[in-house]
């Protein structure tokens, strides 16, 4: 599989496809009529957060994209609305095909959708960026004559009537390129996604004079409703099919509505602590949420910088985070989420870019989903387990089911599964793991409570030690890791030996100013 990626409308197709194919789709008035057409508010609730999961032909998780509906207020002297929007290539199509990873941010007027400012920050670790401009000044027609980019654009379009015939016409900008569009509702079909299934009305996208795109044949369908949410986006490259379908959709609680005459500062985007930018972007949720009698929220990112006993320098960067809570496959879920990427301390000993991705029960945080992506020098691995905890089996996409203790956790699961464990010195866990496609069982001992040192903070933690009681030598790798002794039971520092020698990944703690 080839793709031409110095051909700008191929590469749209894993950047501009999966927000263009969201957020390409112009709005705009019947070819036949010159007025302002309807503008249904519904569109633009606040605290609507919507996630999407991307394929591309055999990748079966390529992408991540957000779209969140963030604040009504005064921003830069107008009544508006502030829309947010995140792009992220995962896994191999990151690093070997395509590599995005962006926020988005424009305000709209908040009577008619015509946006009149648009940020972008972009968090590839190669070429960092933040642009920003100014679209459709003050004083201009409060119609769709005017430019949209490409957040507003997907917005405007659903606070449409979408009557079926008809054909939407508008101008879209992205990457200093205009496009005329049209979008032409074909009819109401009912399609079936993991988060259910919709009564959707159905919509093709075209670009004028833009053979190659056409080509796509570029599919929509958005809810058949006053929200027409957008449920499912295909696209048909030649290198294989391009799907973004709905994952989540979550309604955030949000404060009150600015009052008029107040001004809101431009946000200045908060300094985090790990160098590398693409594991350390702040969720787009509007506050955290608590997950019931567990030690964390959604919306929690832990870093660690990780050593080798031989090299002075970090030689990896892990990042787990609490994405969302929503329904996801048909289940209430935790979206789980962690990255791990070599630094250039580590070229001459080994290249790593993982992405895993688990999906858990929010009560007994057991899996019912879980994604890998592995990318490890020459090493590519891609999976999706389905996990049926009821009946105890687990199959991987594409092979025979197997089965599993009732209660087995995946790689990610038992990191956050820890945490809720009574980890009293001396006290013993035994759980189920599945691993390189069987359950192993681990036995995770509370050894005793230490003062361990991070930079240049001592803190109290209980020493764990994980053993593999049905190996030959259950304690090989000497994995050992410390849990903060008190109510958010952090992981502080995680030990093990390994091939390349001994291994440690330190949580990054931000430093605390005395007054």
């Amino acid at each position: 599989m080839t793709l031409d990626l110095k051909r700008p409308i191929v590469a749209a197709a894993l950047a501009s496809l999966i927000l263009t194919a969201l957020v390409l789709p112009a709005a705009g008035q019947h070819k036949n009529e010159v007025t302002t057409l309807s503008f249904s508010a519904a569109a633009y609730t606040v605290g609507e957060r919507l996630t999407y999961n991307v394929s591309f032909s055999s990748f079966v998780s390529a992408a991540h994209v957000e779209l969140f509906v963030a604040a009504h207020g005064t921003f830069f002297g107008r009544d508006a609305i502030q829309l947010k929007g995140h792009v992220e290539t995962k896994g191999v199509v990151y690093s070997a095909l395509y590599a995005l990873n962006n926020d988005y941010t424009t305000y709209v007027d908040a009577t008619s959708g015509l946006p009149f400012r648009a940020e972008q920050l972009g968090h590839e670790e190669a070429r960092p960026s933040s642009l920003a401009s100014d679209l459709n000044p003050s004083g201009a027609a409060p119609d769709l004559a005017g430019i949209y980019d490409l957040l507003s654009a997907v917005y405007r379009v659903r606070a449409l009537p979408l009557v079926e015939g008809a054909v939407y016409p508008l101008t879209v900008t992205g990457d200093s390129v205009s496009y005329q569009i049209e979008l032409i509702v074909k009819g109401r079909e009912t399609i079936r996604t993991n988060v259910g299934s919709f009564n959707a009305i159905a919509t093709q996208l075209r670009v004028a004079k833009h053979s190659v795109v056409n080509d796509y044949r570029i599919q929509i369908f958005f809810t058949d409703d006053e929200r027409h949410v957008p449920i499912l986006v295909i696209a048909k490259l030649s290198a294989g099919q391009l799907r973004a379908e709905l994952a989540s959709l979550q309604m955030l609680p949000v404060g009150p509505k600015q009052p008029p005459g107040v001004a809101t500062p431009t946000p200045t985007p908060t300094p985090t602590p790990t160098p590398n930018p693409k594991t350390t972007r702040p969720p787009l949720t509007a506050q955290p949420i608590e997950v019931s009698g567990m030690p964390f929220k959604v919306g929690e990112q832990l870093n660690y910088r990780i050593y080798l006993a031989s090299v002075q320098q970090p030689v990896g960067l892990v990042s787990y985070q609490v994405r969302s809570r929503s329904r996801y496959f048909d289940h209430d879920g935790l979206m789980l989420s962690t990255s791990a990427q070599t630094t250039d301390a580590a070229l001459r000993l080994f290249v790593a870019n993982d992405q895993l991705t688990s999906y858990v029960d929010p009560q007994t945080l057991l899996p019912y989903r879980f994604e890998l992506s592995i990318s490890e020098g020459s090493r590519r691995r891609n999976e999706v387990w389905t996990i049926n905890q009821d009946y105890g089996n687990a199959t991987k996409q594409g092979s025979a089911k197997i089965d599993i203790p009732i209660g087995t956790h995946d790689y990610l699961s038992i990191f956050y599964a820890v945490r809720s464990m009574n980890l009293a010195p001396g006290k013993q866990n035994a759980v189920s793991i599945l691993v390189n496609g069987r359950p192993k069982t681990v036995i995770i001992t509370a050894v005793r409570r230490e003062m361990i040192q991070l930079d240049a903070q001592k803190i109290s933690a209980v020493q764990v030690k994980l053993t593999t009681p049905e190996d030959s030598q259950p304690d090989k790798f000497q994995l050992r890791a410390w849990i903060s002794d008190d109510d958010r039971r952090l992981p502080l520092r995680m030990t093990a030996v390994t091939e390349l020698g001994a291994l440690r990944a330190d949580l990054v703690i931000l430093p605390v100013t005395h007054q």
